[in-house]
């Protein structure tokens, strides 16, 4: 099996990092330069995912890096995760900014 994105939970995830951050969906809206807020509830709701280029910038806004704001069925091997300092890395970044890493 290869890899997917859940759209539901990550929509719920990037829903829960604005609430916490205080960030609305209008800000979203004026930081992206959107013409209209539907696109954004169309990701809170899990309808559709962000596209790579909004992934980052929502990065930039929320203070995460972009893996902590998706959510998926990618698995590690125990043998990758203790010795991948990358991996480590971005648990440890996700785990400081309260988050959990995708």
């Amino acid at each position: 099996m290869y890899p997917t994105i859940d759209k539901v939970k990550t929509g719920q995830k990037i829903k829960k990092l604005l609430r916490q951050r205080g960030i609305s969906v209008k800000d979203v809206q004026d930081y992206l330069g959107l013409a209209c807020v539907q696109g954004i509830y169309h990701w809170l709701d899990g309808r559709s995912l962000p596209t790579v280029d909004n992934l980052y910038a929502l990065s930039e806004l929320l203070v995460v890096p972009v893996d902590c704001l998706l959510v998926g069925n990618r698995s590690f091997s125990n043998d990758l995760k203790k010795h991948s300092y990358g991996l480590r890395l971005q648990a440890y970044q996700c785990a400081m900014l309260g988050v959990e890493a995708a």
